[in-house]
């Protein structure tokens, strides 16, 4: 059995240039957790692949495509591949977010 702690990764550098932690990263999918501050967002990109998004902290904003909404913690968010969205926190709390990638991308996000 794998464990892993939030605390025992370190965010990387990324496009967003917000904290980002990829907590798994296996053959057939990635887990990451993203953390956003007020007024930080994620920029408008497209994902090859399936993501799935659970809200663990926080409110924040969802675009999906045409699509936006306002959610809250213990949201869970689909989002199809090759759909342009990103999430922005427009509160005063901390805004975290669980993000599963299935399968694995095998190509790179592509930045709007």
């Amino acid at each position: 059995m794998k464990t892993v702690q939030l605390r025992d990764v370190s965010s990387k550098p990324n496009p967003h240039g917000v904290d980002a932690r990829n907590l798994s990263d296996t053959e057939n999918a990635q887990v990451v957790h993203i953390t956003l501050q007020p007024g930080e967002s994620l920029k408008k990109h497209i994902t090859p692949v399936d993501v799935v998004f659970y809200v663990l902290q926080g409110r924040g904003v969802v675009e999906i495509g045409e699509e936006r909404a306002e959610v809250g913690a213990d949201t869970l968010i689909e989002s199809p591949a090759r759909i342009a969205h990103r999430w922005l926190n427009e509160g005063e709390e901390t805004l975290r977010i669980l993000v599963v990638k299935t399968p694995r991308p095998k190509e790179a996000t592509r930045m709007l």
